[in-house]
């Protein structure tokens, strides 16, 4: 256990503060058990440690699953020998990697009340599935990748407060007009497009894809594999639907035929989609406002970010699909979004968006109340027409 400690207090003071994610404000350290789902790479591990910088050093502990301390000693055990010391704050990471991790994390909350626990996962494992259900005990959270608001800051050390999805539709021009006092947003926003999304980009621009389809591949190779128990064909069958619906998305599914050129039954196709949206590959947009029903077909598939639907084309993206990856993926992090038909997209079952370039017009939103157009390629919008850029702005 000394080693760990000692492991831990290294990479607490190695940890920066310059640039934190949003999510860090919301969490409350007095909480017992806490969740961070999120999927490779967008930093949860850096947010574990930030959070600790704060917190008194002797009482505070990081670990993670995936060390090979784990192979011979067990997590209960651990967290009571690190409780018998006195400490507080125990902040876990990868417990996916930890097979009794549900159960485990269960006894260590009833046994030892002294204790404050945060743990991450990857974002496609379900809490309430565990073996012992969390849910119930833990305070969940999701992280996703960085917005374009929080990618102006991790880069070029903009920093630009968070706007509301209530003040982007009713009250834009306010916002609009502080934001250009600071940036022209279009100066980055095809860059944050293409590299943004991920953090790790400041590593290494060059090959920034490269990882991103490495990141990918680790996924599904053996995230996946470890949460839901499937097979090697599983696998295959889970990349060759990544490269299918990645060449045409958004995609409007025949699941008959994608079945047939994966090679899998009706109900393993709608599986595999489920995990992958789970993933955070994919995204499986519904009708349903009342949220997604895995036992039926999507009515629209998504690659979830933009970054990832450049690797997959390999640059050869439409633009339109560009735009409405982006809208979609920026507004699902705080609110519900579905597939209205006639339009684009439905907004917490209240708000009809259509999204398109400088010349889009509002034949389609025609007759419908509370809709709005999205336009790229503008920086000021009037009535009820909103640039596109500024919903990266939402958190």
């Amino acid at each position: 256990m000394e080693k760990l400690i000692s492991l831990s207090k290294k990479k607490i003071e190695r940890t920066s503060l310059v640039f934190q994610r949003y999510l860090i404000s919301k969490i409350n350290t007095s909480q017992r058990l806490i969740g961070i789902r999120g999927v490779r790479g967008v930093g949860k591990t850096t947010l574990l440690l930030q959070i600790l910088k704060s917190l008194p050093a002797n009482k505070s502990l990081y670990i993670s699953l995936d060390d090979f301390y784990f192979l011979t000693n067990s997590l209960i055990s651990l967290a009571e020998q690190f409780a018998l010391k006195g400490g507080k704050y125990l902040y876990i990471d990868e417990v996916h990697k930890y097979n009794n991790w549900s159960q485990e994390l269960k006894n260590i909350y009833d046994s030892y009340p002294e204790l404050n626990i945060i743990f991450t996962s990857s974002s496609a494992l379900e809490i309430n599935k565990g073996k012992y259900d969390l849910s119930r005990r833990a305070i969940i959270f999701d992280l996703p990748g960085l917005s374009f608001r929080e990618f102006l800051e991790l880069k070029y050390g903009i920093n630009i407060k968070s706007v509301n999805l209530n003040d982007i539709l009713f009250n834009s021009d306010k916002h609009i007009t502080k934001i250009l006092q600071k940036i022209k947003p279009f100066e980055y926003f095809a860059e944050y497009l293409r590299i943004g999304y991920y953090p790790y980009f400041k590593e290494d621009e060059e090959y920034y894809h490269q990882r991103l389809e490495a990141t990918i591949k680790l996924v599904v190779e053996t995230d996946l594999p470890a949460i839901y128990k499937i097979d090697y064909s599983s696998v295959s069958k889970l990349k060759k639907l990544i490269m299918l619906i990645g060449g045409i998305s958004p995609y409007i599914p025949n699941v008959s035929k994608l079945s047939e050129q994966v090679g899998a039954t009706r109900d393993s196709l709608l599986k595999f989609l489920h995990l992958l949206h789970n993933a955070h590959i994919l995204r499986w947009l519904s009708s349903d406002t009342t949220g997604i029903n895995f036992m039926n077909k999507p009515d629209k598939l998504y690659i979830e970010n933009t970054n990832i639907a450049y690797s997959l084309t390999q640059n050869n993206i439409d633009t339109g699909t560009l735009r409405e990856t982006f809208f979609l993926n920026q507004l699902s992090v705080k609110h519900i979004v579905s597939y209205p038909k006639k339009t684009d997209f439905l907004i917490d079952n209240k708000y009809t968006f259509e999204i398109g370039g400088e010349n889009k017009s509002k034949k389609q939103i025609s007759g419908i109340k509370n809709a709005f157009i999205v336009k790229d390629n503008i920086e000021y919008g009037f009535d009820n027409i909103i640039p596109l850029w500024l919903f990266g702005f939402l958190y």
